[in-house]
Parts: C-alpha cells; sequence; structure tokens
C-alpha cells in the first residue's frame, strides 16, 4: 500500500482555499484514477483506495484542522505498517514557492506549516517525504500571511494552478510506481525569476529542505490533537 496525504482544513468555508491545495491535488488523483470510487471515512479522514497496475494506493485528507493533521497520518501508517521512506507522500501547499510549482523532499523542518509540524509530532520525525505546492507569496499589503493562505484562490489563479496539479498527479504516480528518487530527479526544478531557463534541481537522498521560511496558520479554533478524533464540521470528501 502507498499512501499519499493532502492537507487542509474541512468545511466549504474552506473550499478552494490557498491552504487546502494539498486537498485540491487529492481530489485532481480521484478525478483521473477513481472518480468512480466510495469516499470512506477511516483514519480521522476521507480515503478513497485505487489501484495503478498492482499497487494498491490509499488517498487520505484528513478532517481534522490542518494543525491536527498527524493523528490521521499516524493512524494510516500503523495500521498498515507502512515504510515513511518508501510509502508515504505528504501534499501540502507552500507560499515561498511560485504559484503552481513543486518541489519534493524527503526530510527537513516544518517551514513553519502548522499540518506539517503535527505531522512530524505525531510521527516523531522529521524523515517521511513531502511534496510541496506553490501558491505565491503574500503581495505586501497582506500583514499577517494567515490571511493569504486562508484566503480563496481567484479564478485566474485556479486556472494557473491547473497544469501544476496536473504535475502533481504524475509527480505523485511517479512516486508510486518509482520510488521517490526517481520522482525528485524527473519533477524538481530550481525556481528562476521569469525570462531565465530553468534545469532539474539534484535530487541526493538526503536534500535538506529550503522551502517556507514564515509561518503558514491555520484556524486558532482547531481543536486540540489530543480531542475526539471524530471530524469538526462537513466532511471534506467533494
Amino acid at each position: 500500500m502507498k499512501l499519499i496525504v493532502g492537507l487542509g482544513n474541512p468545511g466549504p468555508q474552506y473550499d478552494k482555499t490557498r491552504h487546502n491545495a494539498g486537498f485540491m491535488a487529492i481530489d485532481h488523483l480521484v478525478a483521473k484514477h477513481a472518480s468512480g470510487a466510495i469516499v470512506r471515512q477511516r483514519f480521522s479522514g476521507a480515503c478513497t483506495e485505487f489501484t495503478i497496475g498492482e499497487q494498491k494506493v490509499l488517498l487520505l485528507k484528513p478532517l481534522r484542522f490542518m494543525n491536527c493533521s498527524g493523528s490521521a497520518v499516524l493512524e494510516a501508517v500503523g495500521f498498515f505498517k507502512l515504510d515513511l521512506a518508501a510509502d508515504v507522500l505528504v501534499l501540502v501547499d507552500d507560499y515561498s514557492l511560485p504559484l503552481g510549482s513543486l518541489r519534493i523532499r524527503n526530510e527537513g523542518s516544518a517551514g513553519g506549516h502548522n499540518g506539517l509540524s503535527d505531522i512530524q509530532r505525531a510521527l516523531g520525525t522529521t524523515t517521511y517525504n513531502r511534496l510541496r505546492i506553490g501558491i505565491s507569496a503574500p503581495p505586501p499589503e497582506y500583514d499577517d500571511p494567515a490571511n493569504w493562505v486562508l484566503g480563496k484562490f481567484t479564478e485566474a489563479e485556479l486556472a494557473a494552478l491547473k497544469p501544476g496539479l496536473d504535475t502533481v498527479s504524475k509527480a505523485a504516480e511517479c512516486f508510486i510506481n518509482d520510488g521517490l528518487t526517481v520522482a525528485m530527479n524527473k519533477f524538481n526544478k530550481r525556481v528562476v525569476a521569469p525570462g531565465q531557463s530553468s534545469a532539474p534541481a539534484a535530487a541526493p537522498g538526503n536534500t535538506p529542505n529550503t522551502a517556507a521560511k514564515a509561518a503558514q496558520s491555520s484556524p486558532t479554533s482547531a481543536p486540540n490533537p489530543a480531542a475526539n478524533l471524530t471530524p469538526k464540521g462537513p466532511s471534506a470528501t467533494s
């Protein structure tokens, strides 16, 4: 079993917000590979299963708030006895990357992202695979980055993001079929200024994480990670 986890906040008020880019990537994979599959609530989240070749895949959207994502990942990893290095990939938004770009790493700090911080707390390690999806940096008028990441994508941004989600799906498929190193070598690109050319970034087995440098906050009303695991609010399965 391969586990692909997309991070986000549940509930219609967070639909198509920048912080829910991980949820959107999962939805993209579901539409491509499992459009008729039943979405089940397991592991404190919305789960969809499908098969690529002979490889079983579980797509998971934790249905607690962003900063309580770790319990869902821990439950699924423990149930299937997964190898973090070989079987698990977390999809997450990153405003230090241009819109629709991506970066894959196998370890590193949370970079101020509360969802990643809680996953690292739950797993007890910073060594697990993550694919960061660029949502672009906040404009200067945003004093609090939380207002940016919790804001909804504009229609123009959604159109620009779609090719990026296509690439994220391909990168996840590459991880599933060929492993992390192949996916890193194939899909990691240097982020360059407009007008410059880009080239594949080196992907050694233990590349330090250099992504988001500022906090990507979640709603302050998020439940305590030790609270009841029943999802709060509407299920994010659409």
